[in-house]
């Protein structure tokens, strides 16, 4: 039998999930289950999908929504994302304008796939989350990442940004609240690239799944400074919602005069060969975005108490050290390789054969600005926290 395997799919590569290959090695090997720190799903630990929204989703499916939906997602679920956008994040969005998909991963393959051809670049920030510099490259195009400023609570650096904007550029990404880093960028820095983008005439994608997940500064949604320049806003209720199984999320498109139409056609295109979203967690999904919230003070605080341990008992290993995450539950420490390891690939191996404890290498996230680091969550409880740390330092002290 001839198989012809695409290069394009035979090279895709998934940092966060690829490293579950080695801890299931390990697992074999060694009879003891791993302790992952290595993907950001709250209900694989002690997190648990609000009450109202599992009964929702039973009710939706007692009311008989078992069929086909409408490619660009339920009227209802598309509203409600709208009436959330305009009471979280003060944005006006239009609801017709709006595209449901399965989480902001199929959005991203959605957008690459409208606005990426062989040889174009897409800026992202470096380090970012891994499916854009993934799709990107499935499309043929190239991820061109710009710097973010690890001293400076990763936060992109401007003038990077604007040194590598070429005539092949076809878009500009924000990440914010940020995925890995946990960093909530500044307002400033915000005008400044939407200022940048407005001068080479670029779209702005802006990601904010992670809106409402921020400890102190709340995150500042980037249609609001926008002004003229076209936005596509990524969200969902996977990270806020605690409902990543679900894969709701959704896309929308932002500008004053219809410049985004020709892509969202190409996107909705996209949506109508895949047919539809599950229709009863669309019907779920428009009752979270219109609960109270209530959840999210507890929510927060407990995810601040876990960060709190995890950024101290980090800072206290040798050769690690770390910015203290501003939202979301990400932690994203620079190591001292110091000649003792290849590199941060192998680091993160060396550490889970070791002591079972399971990280992301940074390198993951981008090679220019994520190498050297590696990524951990801190959704686990304070007790898991406590016995990864307490595995680490013991590793690291012996080498």
């Amino acid at each position: 039998m001839k198989l012809n395997i695409t290069p394009r799919a035979a090279n895709l590569q998934y940092a966060i999930r690829d490293i579950v290959v080695a801890a299931r090695n390990y697992q074999k090997r060694t009879g003891e289950k791993p302790l992952y720190l290595n993907i950001g799903d709250p209900i694989k630990y002690d997190w648990r999908t609000p009450q109202y929204m599992v009964d929702a989703m039973c009710k939706a499916a007692q009311d008989g929504w078992h069929g086909y939906s409408p490619s660009e997602g339920e009227e209802l679920l598309r509203v409600a994302a709208a009436e959330k956008e305009k009471r979280v994040n003060g944005i006006d969005i239009d609801p017709e304008r709006m595209i449901v998909t399965a989480g902001v991963s199929e959005a991203i393959q959605f957008l690459t796939g409208a606005l990426v051809d062989a040889g174009s670049e897409f800026l992202l920030p470096g380090p970012s989350y891994p499916p854009y510099i993934s799709y990107v490259k499935f499309f043929g195009g190239k991820p061109v990442a710009y710097r973010t400023i690890e001293e400076e609570d990763w936060n992109p650096d401007t003038e990077d940004l604007r040194k590598k904007i070429t005539d092949k550029t076809v878009a500009i990404l924000v990440i914010n609240p940020n995925n890995p880093t946990g960093s909530v960028y500044n307002e400033k820095t915000l005008r400044e690239i939407v200022s940048i983008a407005g001068e080479y005439g670029l779209p702005l994608i802006s990601d904010e799944i992670y809106d409402q997940l921020t400890y102190d500064e709340p995150q500042t949604p980037m249609v609001r400074i926008a002004g003229d320049v076209p936005v596509i806003g990524f969200n969902g209720v996977s990270k806020v919602y605690l409902a990543p199984g679900w894969r709701v999320g959704y896309a929308y498109f932002h500008d004053n005069n219809g410049e985004l139409d020709p892509l969202y056609d190409a996107m909705i295109r996209q949506a109508r060969v895949r047919i539809c979203l599950n229709a009863t967690a669309q019907i779920a999904a428009a009752a979270a975005l219109r609960g109270n919230n209530d959840y999210l003070k507890e929510t927060m605080r407990k995810m601040r108490e876990r960060r709190d341990l995890i950024y101290k008992r980090l800072n206290d290993v040798d050769s690690v050290s770390t910015q203290l995450p501003e939202a979301a539950f990400y932690i994203m420490p620079k190591i001292d390789l110091r000649g003792r390891w290849r590199d941060d690939v192998e680091y993160v191996l060396d550490v889970l054969n070791n002591t079972g404890v399971v990280f992301v290498p940074g390198s993951g996230f981008g090679p220019e600005y994520g190498s050297e680091h590696f990524r951990s969550v801190f959704l686990p409880p304070p007790d898991i926290i406590e016995e990864a740390m307490n595995r680490l330092e013991g590793f690291m002290s012996k080498r």
